[in-house]
Formats: structure tokens, C-alpha cells, sequence
């Protein structure tokens, strides 16, 4: 038997699972079906396509976006580290100096390839 304190979790996976797929089936079953030429063309910020697009994306963004990220769920770690420091003790602190000392030759390393250049 399912214990009564997992109750809510099943109720809320149930939910997330049922009401998707509830909206996909009525969609399915509803909604009009008239496929053309026209509505099979890319469409984007209501400017027609005129031609090929010159150039492609650099990939300097994305290495920047992902480097973000990276940095950003770092720092996430740093809140729960400084409210339990105490506890933590010594080895908390020197957990956590290591954990920098890593991310910093992360961040020196990418800082050398110069992927935090922008041009």
C-alpha cells in the first residue's frame, strides 16, 4: 500500500500527465485539419523570408550561454554552503575551497581559449 505522504506526488504526476495529453487529444480531435502550401513555410516575426540567410549563427553565443549556465548553478551551491558552514566544519570549508579551486581553472581555462571574448 502507498503510503499517505506520497499521496499528494501521485496526485500531482497524475495531473501533469493527464492534462497534456488530455489538451493533445481534444486538439487532435477538434481542430481543423487544412494543411497548404502557405502554412508549411517558416514564418518569423511576421517578416517573410526573402532569401537564404547569409550567415549562420557563431558559436561563440552558445559557448557563452552554456558558460553562463555553468557559473550561474555555481554559484547556486555557494547559498546552502554559507548556511550550514558552521555545522560543516572545517571540512565544509575545505570542500568547498577545493570546489572553487576547480571552477577557477574551469574559468581560467575558458578565459585562455578566449571564449569569454566578445566580438
Amino acid at each position: 500500500m502507498i503510503p499517505l505522504e506520497y499521496v499528494p506526488i501521485l496526485v500531482l504526476a497524475a495531473v501533469a500527465v493527464i492534462v497534456p495529453v488530455g489538451i493533445l487529444t481534444v486538439n487532435r480531435l477538434l481542430g481543423p485539419r487544412r494543411p497548404s502550401a502557405v502554412k508549411s513555410t517558416p514564418y518569423e516575426s511576421g517578416i517573410r523570408q526573402i532569401a537564404q540567410t547569409p550567415q549562420r549563427m557563431p558559436i561563440k553565443f552558445y559557448v557563452i550561454a552554456m558558460l553562463f549556465i555553468v557559473f550561474d548553478v555555481e554559484a547556486i551551491f555557494f547559498y546552502p554552503w554559507a548556511i550550514y558552514l558552521r555545522e560543516l566544519g572545517p571540512y565544509g570549508f575545505y570542500a568547498m575551497l577545493s570546489f572553487m579551486a576547480i571552477l577557477l581553472v574551469g574559468f581560467f581555462y575558458a578565459w585562455k581559449k578566449g571564449a569569454l571574448t566578445w566580438e
